[in-house]
């Protein structure tokens, strides 16, 4: 069976966590640090520019919650898991829905600009980076849950906005374990205030927090990931280019800094072939279905037809080219 997704897992892994294990300090402590300050390098950013946290969804949340989004308007795309709303909710904002653009899985940035929202939350889906330089107005949020080392001209998604969230969940481009998130911001201030909220125990002044920590089994992995990513980002996008030679209907971007966290195709009645490749042992998704949007379809005319449309299939740096080339002849067999 070729899986849909499959972690990238070995000995560095697992030599890390020993380590964490053998220390006998298994909690929020040095190895989060370590990583904090690491994948702020990564992305160009000072050292303590960056808080993890228990899962992208706490990311999300804790910037919200830092921007002082209650009761504020926040826009955000149909098109997306539901991480997004049960973020809002928890902030106590309100969800302004919007459309994707005309054949993208991104958020329509002119939808937005019409829009009176007071925040955004702007994913990059697919790892293709959502052109978000020209929005003045709008305080933005980016989901980079699927576009860690994708750029917008200079920099790397998650600085262009006031704040930038990650994901290292299972399937993402890397993971901490099977769970964990990232928060970023250039600015300092806003940093403060979200470490200062996970530091939820031991404190005299009595404020609300809550338990957001990672532990340091967690970044230990997510360490030894993050020194992989290149490798992983490179190896994805060798898979990407075997599937866009051999003619296969890609959602892709002519803008090269994009990151290849999907291969999805464009193609009529995505559920009959999903089925016929299942029997070949190939496993796909649809990577939104039409009941998994977050309004009305009716109302949402362009997220609706990607629904109807598209199909993922299997890219991550285990696969081999036997495999991908097979997928290629198996889908071509497929849609005919």
């Amino acid at each position: 069976m070729i899986e849909h997704n499959k972690i990238t897992l070995g000995k560095q892994e697992q030599q890390a966590v020993s380590k964490v294990l053998d220390s006998g300090y298994i909690a929020q402590g040095k190895e989060v640090e370590k990583f904090e300050n690491e994948f702020s390098d990564f992305l160009g950013l000072p050292e303590q520019h960056a808080v993890a946290l228990s899962s992208g969804t706490s990311a999300l949340f804790m910037s919200l919650w830092s921007l002082k989004a209650k009761h504020k308007s926040i826009a955000m795309p149909v098109y997306v898991c539901s991480s997004l709303r049960n973020a809002v909710a928890m902030v106590q904002a309100n969800e302004l829905l919007l459309d994707n653009a005309i054949d993208s899985p991104n958020i329509s940035l002119n939808q937005l600009k019409k829009s009176n929202a007071d925040f955004a939350i702007i994913p990059h889906m697919f790892g293709l980076p959502n052109q978000i330089q020209n929005i003045n107005n709008i305080d933005i949020i980016e989901d980079c849950a699927q576009s860690l080392g994708a750029s917008i001209g200079n920099e790397k998604t998650g600085l262009i906005g006031k704040a930038g969230i990650f994901s290292f969940y299972a399937t993402k481009l890397m993971t901490s374990g099977g769970q964990g998130g990232m928060f970023v911001s250039k600015d300092k201030n806003l940093v403060d205030k979200v470490r200062d909220y996970r530091e939820f125990d031991y404190r005299r002044d009595k404020k609300e927090r809550f338990n957001f920590q990672m532990t340091d089994i967690q970044a230990s992995i997510g360490r030894v990931q993050l020194r992989k990513l290149p490798s992983f980002l490179e190896r994805r996008k060798e898979i990407f280019a075997l599937y866009k030679e051999s003619g296969l209907d890609l959602i892709s971007s002519e803008n090269n800094s994009s990151v290849y966290y999907r291969a999805v195709i464009r193609i009529n009645d995505p559920a009959r072939v999903k089925d016929k490749l299942l029997k070949q042992s190939i496993k796909t998704i649809i990577p939104i279905e039409d009941w998994e949007l977050l309004g009305d379809v009716d109302n949402f005319k362009n997220a609706y037809n990607l629904t109807q449309t598209t199909l993922s299939l299997p890219i991550y740096p285990l696969l081999t080219n036997k495999e991908v080339k097979s997928i290629i002849n198996q889908v071509g067999e497929a849609i005919q």
